[in-house]
């Protein structure tokens, strides 16, 4: 028996909704809807899997104040970011209704043949288990390539985001896919696991934790099942001693304090040289200190609160073990004391190996300066770690700052930029990152069989 799925506003712990799982039964009629959909979506003219997706993104685009109000609400995020987040869904749905035509066209190769080429096939029925801190952007960038290039797909959401979930489902309706062609189901991580075993599902896409992913991919390991995997991250943004400190502090801010710090591709671990450490710490500081809690739906508010009590509670831990071994508390380090789940804005100074802060992900607003000596002691730092997502450097010097983000060890380097994820570029990561991309070219090839035809 599931229990409820609980729908909480994180800014003062209120309910807002209570909703009933997806019964077995419905489970059933969902996956068979889907498999049964898949080849008659697969044989529908990619002309009109695109006009799908461009009257989702005007769906979008059309109700953005509505839908922002039930991400902000259901998670926290602050009100613009939530906006941001879905004119984002709109653009990679156009992204992939413009270019999907040209991605999967018939690829002639020369052989011994008469002819030969590859094309693409979708492999039918495919389930998404997605999280819940960007709850409408993992969804679509996973959605967009995948119908587009033919195949159907059932969401299984985070328990804490359902009504963006249904929200969600309702928009797909709403742009007349056929039934089949995308289906919500909320459900535990129990059943989910049940759906990825099911033979009538091709392939799956997670982003989540490690745990999750491993889990995940073990299951669908056992069934032979395409998967791609984007998890956690702990982004080094490296400040050399060349850099433009006013521009990398301001950034710094922002690439550790959106979302309330809670993204996988979020800066966390901000790697200084010492030669410049002092000063870029003091502009950061400032910065920081500026940062403003409350009210998400207010647009005056600068800080969020977390999506749940329990990462709160965690992320504390995290701190007080990082400052009991060693590192210096130089802002913040706390809970707030006001009604939600809010934690301070906070900067720990003195961060080495062997610190949570230096080792695990912290998935809030804490940000670890690690100091090194050189630059060659910046790039060893940066990839000093179990995880590689992203990765960004900041220096005057262009090519040395490709050089740089060549050698780090991440699915996505940024030479004076926030990381960040674009439709037009494949993003994804290594080690305990994940495997696989979304996005770009490789985001509509994840789940497509890439077929090899040869006449004689």
């Amino acid at each position: 028996m599931q229990t409820p799925l609980e729908s909480i506003n994180p800014y003062n712990g209120e309910t807002l909704e209570s909703l009933t799982p997806t019964t077995p039964e419905a489970i059933e009629t969902a996956i068979a809807a889907a498999a049964e959909t898949a080849s008659v979506w697969a044989a529908t003219p990619l002309a009109e899997r695109c006009a799908l997706l461009r009257k989702v993104a005007d769906n979008l685009r059309d109700q953005s104040e509505a839908l922002a109000r039930v991400i902000t609400l259901e998670m926290g995020k602050l009100i613009g970011e939530a906006q941001a987040e879905v004119e984002k869904c709109a653009l990679v749905c156009d992204y992939y209704a413009d270019n999907a035509e040209q991605l999967l066209a018939d690829q002639s190769i020369a052989s011994d043949a008469w002819r030969s080429a590859m094309v693409y096939q979708p492999l039918g029925a495919l389930l998404a288990i997605m999280p819940w801190n960007f709850p409408f952007w993992q969804l679509f960038r996973c959605a967009a390539p995948a119908l587009a290039a033919g195949n159907t797909l059932l969401l299984k959401h985070a328990s804490n985001v359902p009504r963006c979930a249904l929200a969600i489902e309702r928009l797909f309706r709403e742009a007349g896919a056929p039934t089949g062609v995308f289906q919500t189901l909320l459900i535990d991580a129990q059943h989910a696991e049940t759906v990825v075993a099911d033979v009538r599902i091709r392939g799956v896409s997670l982003t989540g934790s490690e745990g999750a992913g491993r889990r995940v991919a073990s299951i669908a390991g056992k069934h032979l099942k395409q998967t791609v995997l984007e998890l956690g991250g702990s982004d080094a943004f490296v400040v050399l001693a060349d850099a433009d400190l006013d521009r990398a502090a301001e950034t710094a801010v922002k690439a550790r304090f959106m979302n309330a710090g809670q993204s996988c591709i979020a800066a966390k671990r901000f790697i200084v040289v010492d030669a410049v450490v002092e000063a870029f710490l003091s502009r950061f500081q400032s910065a920081t200190e500026a940062l403003c809690p409350g009210d998400p739906l207010d647009p005056a508010t600068s800080l969020a609160p977390l999506a749940r009590a329990d990462l709160r509670d965690d992320l504390h831990e995290q701190v007080r073990a990082s400052i009991a071994s060693g590192a210096r508390c130089v802002l913040g380090g706390h809970p707030l004391d006001r009604p939600g789940w809010f934690y301070a804005a906070t900067l720990l100074d003195d961060v080495t190996s062997g610190m949570p802060a230096y080792d695990e992900e912290l998935f809030g607003p804490v940000a670890a300066i690690i100091r090194a000596r050189d630059e060659r002691d910046a790039l060893r730092i940066a990839n000093d770690t179990r995880f590689g997502l992203g990765g960004s450097v900041w220096t005057q010097d262009r090519e040395r700052g490709e050089a740089f983000a060549r050698d780090m060890a991440c699915g996505c380097a940024f030479v004076n930029g926030q990381v960040k994820s674009d439709p037009r570029l494949p993003f994804g990561g290594i080690k305990d990152s994940g495997y696989g991309r979304e996005l770009g070219a490789p985001g509509i090839h994840a789940f497509v069989n890439a077929k090899t035809l040869w006449i004689g």
